[in-house]
């Protein structure tokens, strides 16, 4: 079986690694796996490397990214080309940009020649991959409807299945936002390399020396893109509340993007210059090592893959309430003053009236309760370790590829 994968771009964050890790183990696995991607726009890291590091050469093409521009017509060109050249038995295309151009592309190629026309289209099957969402929290009211308005006709006329990656996401898309039959629908989770998880906390000791954190201090990190949809804002909101409360408490955070200057000013502006540190990109997974708690404050996410890592790792976490963090958390043990106690984790919700408040309140919470700490530590990596492993992944995926391309 031939796939055709397409991804508007490689660029730091989880669908890169998903995306480059299916093209490699599906070969393995005896399909013909080839992978169509685009250009990362300025302020982004382009993580292309890591495609090549696991020996995937990515078919590029430069006019495709993820801005909206006329150079759009010129990349669904592109991609139909590959598509007549290669001849899938598949196309799966992968977040919002190129699932667009790629179902189109996929729908032209199925119908265009004269024979598909008077008999009957090419087999070929489509199925779109939501990593996350941009109906809510991305743009303004007009633009999400045209948005949405494109998706919900994407599903009807060019998308065989639509792979959802929890299920809250699945809620979210089709219950809340009419997106697609309920049988179109697959909830297949995130999958991740596991095995560097094993040995990372030796390293522990050595990473918190090159991040000048002693012992008796709490280190406290967020990992992701300094993007708008991540409001790293609230994180620093947070560490002024909380570093008020505890002078023990530091704050790291991972990662790189177009608002790393705003945010360091308003660091600076909050007084936490020594109290926060920004890391940039790391290449690596070390840094997890040196952490007693990953946060995350985001609007709006799929499965975010900076909290599977840091459970994987043994680190409690807290988090906005979006996506398939419900998912990750689990069942609500117990609602506090502004937070929930969740089975693995701390969640906040963001209808909270003052919100900083609230997860002020409930990372202080978490990091005075040890006995909580190391309960989350151990049942958050022992459901990671249980439900996130990239073999499950890719049998997954295997599975749906062969129950589609079978039926009649």
């Amino acid at each position: 079986m031939k796939v055709v994968r397409i991804i508007a771009r490689l660029n730091v964050g989880g669908p890169t690694r998903h995306v480059v890790w299916l093209t490699k183990e599906l070969q393995d696995q005896g399909f013909q796996s080839i992978l169509v991607t685009g250009t990362v726009p300025e302020g982004e890291e382009d993580m292309s490397y890591f495609a090549f590091e696991n020996g995937v050469k990515p078919i590029f093409i430069p006019e495709m990214s993820r801005e909206i521009s006329l150079k759009d017509f010129i990349s669904f060109v592109k991609i139909c080309r590959i598509l007549f050249r290669e001849k899938p038995d598949l196309i799966h295309t992968h977040t919002a940009k190129a699932g667009t151009l790629g179902r189109l592309a996929g729908l032209f190629y199925r119908w265009f020649t004269f024979k598909a026309l008077i008999c009957k289209p090419r087999s070929v099957k489509i199925v779109h991959t939501y990593h996350g969402h941009i109906f809510h929290s991305y743009y303004g009211s007009l633009k999400t409807k045209v948005f949405l308005f494109i998706e919900r006709l994407l599903a009807v006329v060019a998308t065989d299945k639509i792979v959802v990656i929890s299920r809250k996401q699945f809620e979210e898309i089709h219950e809340k936002f009419r997106v697609g039959r309920a049988s179109q629908f697959a909830i297949i989770p995130l999958g991740i390399n596991l095995e560097v998880f094993q040995t990372l906390s030796s390293k522990r000791q050595s990473v918190r020396e090159e991040f000048g954190a002693s012992d008796n201090e709490v280190l406290v990190g967020i990992v992701g893109r300094l993007t708008e949809i991540k409001n790293h804002e609230l994180f620093l909101k947070v560490a002024k509340i909380c570093k008020q409360k505890s002078e023990r408490l530091r704050f790291l955070i991972v990662g790189d993007g177009h608002l790393r200057r705003r945010l360091e000013s308003l660091a600076s502006d909050f007084g936490l210059e020594e109290t926060v540190t920004f890391v940039g990109n790391r290449n690596d997974l070390d840094f997890y090592a040196g952490l007693d708690v990953v946060a995350l404050t985001s609007l709006n996410e799929g499965t975010p893959l900076s909290l599977i890592e840091a459970m994987a790792c043994g680190i409690p976490v807290i988090s906005t309430m979006v996506g398939g963090v419900f998912d990750l958390l689990g069942q609500v043990v117990e609602e506090k003053d502004g937070f929930y106690v969740c089975e693995r984790g701390i969640g906040v919700g963001l209808d909270k009236e003052n919100l900083e408040k609230a997860f002020s309140s409930g990372l202080i919470y978490l990091i005075e309760d040890e006995h909580l700490r190391k309960k989350f530590a151990k049942v958050g990596k022992s459901y990671v370790f249980s439900c996130y492993s990239k073999e499950r992944l890719v049998k997954d995926i295997v599975n749906l590829y062969e129950n589609l391309t079978f039926q009649k």
